[in-house]
């Protein structure tokens, strides 16, 4: 690995797909490190897919989380500890307090499965196929206090196909993360995404 690499830490909770659509990318020509995985499960298949790659993973369980603010406080000295720059949600199925956020200002990203600010929640998917939309999407974001509502990096839309079940849906949906969150990632590893005084993401070039 090289110095210019962007670290970054992975929290996660699930299966860890996206993850290892990160760490694919990155072993083809994404400037990106991935330096400790955080599981809030100590089940999670994408702590496997951490451990196969050789990448240092810590878990928490529901015990831990009993105080949410000494749980990020562990977190936050696991992935000091290991250099992480930024702080990459991936599945991550718990909202972070402000003791992450402010130790990683505008420098912890969310993923959801929506075009926010459409379809906030846990259940974004199911929950856009119920309402019939043509279109819904994935959203990249940074994460703030407010739930689903941090400044808006990059979106990419997804169509909702005639002949949709919510299962197809939900591959598409996946499909398009593992794309966009690497793509992401690259344009902040090249120094192109900044907030602005309003609150607002810039991609320069």
């Amino acid at each position: 690995m090289t110095d210019d690499r962007l670290r970054i830490g992975v929290l996660l909770s699930g299966g860890g797909t996206n993850l290892q659509a990160i760490l694919d990318e990155a072993a083809r020509d994404l400037p990106v490190e991935v330096v400790k995985v955080v599981s809030s499960r100590p089940d999670a298949y994408g702590i496997e897919r951490a451990r196969a790659a050789g990448i240092p993973v810590v878990w928490l369980n529901c015990e831990a989380y009993a105080d949410p603010a000494a749980a990020d406080r562990f977190i936050v000295g696991e992935l000091a500890a290991a250099g992480a720059q930024y702080v990459v949600m991936a599945g991550y199925m718990r909202k972070v307090t402000p003791v992450i956020l402010d130790a990683y200002p505008n420098r912890v990203i969310n993923l959801h499965p929506a075009l926010l600010p459409a379809f906030p929640g846990a259940h974004a998917i199911r929950d856009a196929f119920e309402a019939g939309v043509k279109v819904t999407g994935v959203t990249v974001h940074f994460a703030n206090e407010q739930y689903d509502r941090g400044p808006i990096i990059a979106q990419r839309a997804v169509a909702v196909r005639e002949d949709d079940t919510l299962e197809t849906l939900e591959a598409r949906i996946h499909d398009t993360e593992h794309l966009l969150y690497p793509e992401v990632l690259g344009l902040i590893a090249d120094g192109r995404v900044s907030v602005d005084n309003r609150g607002k993401v810039r991609i320069d070039g």
